[in-house]
């Protein structure tokens, strides 16, 4: 007897529901609001069985699904999760669940074509994650880019067509270039798109290095690492809340994860070669990006360049190459993912009364919404870093990866914790507390049961993290010694 399919299951089941709920207009909103919350929650149900059935004690592919698609060109639906990818599949299948519920009253124009992008899209994010064949994994890479330019450029803000283009062209062009070298790869394998052949293939270090650019133009502008990171400000801004949190939890998760499944157990000498270079990249994304969110008076684009900061982070967690860096990067990014989504929903739940991200508007929001004001206070603590909070697991592993790499680079690395407390808990300190700031600040009421379920939600997940990581952290241990024991013996 097969075992279910459950890799196909967690892709499919999100698109067909998301297929479905185009049928209906505008008139059937709340049926389609029900049949997008079914079919995200069957998305999601379809992926715990992953974590459940998961072993591990192998690095090997589990769940592996292989079918032929264009024979012609060797071609193949070929899935399957290790202890790498399959977080993030578990963290976008539940990240679509708070999404639908949190746009449940928010959206009220084209309520159908809105929730079919999330549901389509998580599908698709699901297959990036899972794909073990080069060419599916670009298809879903690229596919993911459309559902979220049409909720940036229809739903979004005044500026909605320009951040949507912007979006769209950065992560385009870039990717063009890792499908060229794709293309170099399937030659030099024999005429193999396994993305897993390609580990093992032994290449010189001149393509090694024009292989590596190639992936970074991709990966380093999905990140975003800076200098490539100016579309996302842009795109966070202008964005409804939904596709702000998906972007920030899940969409800035595919370049990182196309660092540690390609550049790093494909190029591996290049990898080490290059770790200076991603190093310093790394660095002035947490330092310096860190010091450019301190400046800005909108909420939205102070917590967009707290993503990049914190996802700096993960970049140098990769590429100083110990388990403790590698774990850890992972780590922040599935807890990146719980807080960012939370950062921006609260400033959605504040947009949604006041229709204002301003700073500058707010002030005592603590006096009449308490609530809120409470679970704010936490995931803002979580952004800064705080121990018992998933935000501190991974940025103290980072840390002491780095500082037994290099003492130094530790040291610039731990300043993202005091950067982090400067620009989180001043925000919070000029919107939250005070006297009440004006009129509109004294009219507003705390937060209503369906808004209090997803931040509930998402604060269970960020203190759960950080209370008990293990989880979290022995899913990844194999996979992440394996892919280090890879990279030590191409070194030699």
């Amino acid at each position: 007897m097969n075992p279910a399919p459950w890799l196909s299951l967690t892709i499919w089941i999100p698109i067909l529901f998301g297929l479905v709920v185009l049928v209906f207009s505008d008139r059937h909103a709340a049926v389609v609001r029900q049949i997008a919350l079914v079919g995200a929650l069957a998305g999601f149900a379809a992926s715990l069985p992953l974590y459940a059935g998961f072993s591990t004690q192998t690095a090997a592919m589990q769940f592996v699904e292989l079918k032929s698609w264009i024979p012609r060109f060797n071609i193949n639906y070929n899935l399957g999760v290790d202890g790498i990818s399959l977080l993030f599949i578990l963290l976008n299948s539940f990240i679509t669940v708070l999404v639908v519920i949190a746009g449940w009253e928010s959206i009220q124009k084209r309520v159908a074509q809105y929730m079919a992008a999330f549901l389509i899209m998580s599908g698709l994010l699901n297959g990036v994650f899972a794909a073990l064949d080069a060419m599916l994994f670009y298809v879903f890479f690229e596919a993911t880019l459309i559902p979220m330019y049409l909720v940036i450029g229809v739903w979004g803000g005044p500026n909605r067509v320009y951040a949507a283009v912007k979006f769209f062209l950065y992560t385009l062009l870039g990717s063009l270039l890792m499908l060229v070298g794709f293309l170099y790869l399937f030659d030099k394998s024999g005429g193999s798109f396994a993305i897993l052949d390609w580990h093992k293939l032994p290449l010189a270090m001149t393509p090694q290095l024009l292989l590596f650019f190639a992936f970074f133009a991709a990966f380093a502008v999905k990140v975003p690492m800076w200098p490539v990171h100016t579309w996302l400000p842009d795109a966070h801004v202008e964005a409804p809340t939904g596709g702000s949190a998906v972007l920030a939890a899940i969409l800035l998760k595919l370049g990182a994860y196309g660092f540690i499944r390609f550049s790093l157990p494909v190029l591996p000498d290049a990898s080490h070669a290059l770790s200076g270079f991603m190093i310093t990249l790394s660095l002035i994304a947490v330092v310096y990006i860190g010091l450019v969110a301190i400046a800005q008076t909108d909420m939205k684009k102070l917590i967009a360049y707290s993503s990049i900061a914190h996802m700096g982070f993960v970049t140098l967690g990769f590429f100083i190459f110990n388990a403790y860096g590698m774990e850890g990067a992972l780590v922040q990014m599935v807890s990146h993912g719980f807080v960012s989504a939370a950062m921006f929903l609260c400033v959605g739940v504040m947009y949604d009364r006041m229709h204002s991200r301003n700073i500058a508007d707010y002030g005592g929001v603590v006096n009449t919404m308490p609530k809120f004001a409470a679970l704010m206070m936490l995931f803002a603590m979580a952004n800064c870093g705080l121990p018992a909070t998933s935000g501190f697991v991974g940025e103290f592993m980072v840390i002491l990866g780095a500082v037994k790499h290099n003492f130094w680079i530790g040291f610039l690395a731990a300043t993202t914790l005091i950067f982090g407390a400067a620009y989180t808990l001043w925000m919070y300190k000029r919107v939250i507390f005070g006297a009440v700031a004006n009129d509109r600040v004294a009219a507003l009421k705390d937060i209503g049961a369906r808004e209090f379920l997803v931040l509930a939600l998402l604060a269970i997940a960020v203190l759960g993290m950080g209370l008990y990581p293990l989880p979290f952290t022995e899913v990844m241990h194999a996979s992440v010694n394996g892919l280090l024991q890879h990279l030590a013996v191409s070194k030699l």
